[in-house]
This record gives C-alpha cells, structure tokens and sequence, in this order.
C-alpha cells in the first residue's frame, strides 16, 4: 500500500486557504476602465467639433454657438475623471524614479503596490467629497451661467470613474498585479 494521496479541495474553500488576491483577475475593471476612457474619447471629440464649429462661425459669419465655453469646461472636466482608470490600469501616471532606479526589483515593487495604496486613498477621497459637492450643488440648483445647465450632473459624472480608480488601486496595491500595463 501506497501513501495515501490528500485530496486537494476545489471551488471556493481551496481558493480562500491561499492567498484570496493572488492573480485578481482584472478583466472586470479593466473593461469597465476601457468603456470610461471611450465615453471620455467620445466627449472629448464632440466638444472639439462644437468648439470648430463656433470658431468657424464666428470667423466666418460672425456667429457663435451660445454657451460653447460652457460646454467646453463641463465636458473637460467629466472627461478627465473618465480617463483617469484606464491611466492607472496601465500605469500611466508619471513615475519618477530618479531615486529608486537602483534599487532592487522587489523594493520598487513594493513602492509601486504603496504608491497605488496612496493613490487609490485619495481617490476614494476625492469620490466621497465629489459627491458631497454633488449633493450640495443639486440642493442649491446651481447651474451654468449662459445655458443654466445644472451643476450637479457634472459631479455625477465624475464620480463613478474616480470610485473605479481608486478600487483599481486598490486592487494593484493589494494583489501587485499591474498585468494590464502589458497588454
């Protein structure tokens, strides 16, 4: 007679006696950080062709779209939000490594996993106050000035992206996994 083989345990109870986050699939974030960054292009490309046509016309014919700098602010700033998990998934933010250039890989991996920690802190921060000012902006009906376009639907805007940043930081800094920058 042989040793007798443990059996090794399969679904849910084998993957929590290891480490829960080791090799955290990001397809999840990452096709939701792919669908923002498209809304993002998209907005980005109208208010330019809104922007060209109010340069036109007021070059031209002398008229202008009403509101176009308007426009152009609110639709700015919602799409840097929205653009802002596709550059942490592919770790596209500016790293500065004048310091740790040196130093071996798993003391930068670690700064990497701690600087995806802060950044991830932060925009969770940012998330929350955003939708206190949400909040705040829908109670007192503020609204642009020229089109009177409500405030409170830009900070909406913002806020779903600034929370999928800060769960993808979240995610690399507790599991280290950066695999999307490679793909």
């Amino acid at each position: 007679m042989g040793s007798p083989q443990t059996a090794v345990p399969r679904g849910r109870a084998h993957r929590w006696r290891s480490n829960p986050f080791k090799g955290v699939n990001l397809k999840i974030l990452s096709l939701l950080a792919k669908a923002c960054a498209i809304l993002a292009g998209l907005l980005m490309t109208v208010i330019t062709l809104v922007t060209c046509a109010s340069l036109i016309g007021r070059n031209t014919t002398g008229a202008t779209l009403l509101g176009d700098y308007e426009l152009t602010a609110v639709t700015a700033g919602a799409a840097v939000a929205l653009f802002l998990p596709w550059a942490q998934l592919r770790r596209g933010n500016i790293i500065v490594d004048f310091f740790t250039a040196r130093m071996p890989d798993r003391i930068n991996a670690g700064l990497d996993r701690f600087g995806a920690l802060v950044l991830a802190l932060v925009m969770l921060l940012l998330g929350w106050r955003t939708i206190i000012g949400c909040l705040n902006a829908y109670e007192a009906q503020t609204t642009t000035m020229m089109l009177g376009f409500p405030e409170w639907v830009v900070y909406a805007a913002m806020v779903p992206p600034l929370f999928l940043t800060g769960l993808i930081g979240l995610t690399q800094a507790v599991a280290g996994d950066f695999q999307e920058q490679d793909q």
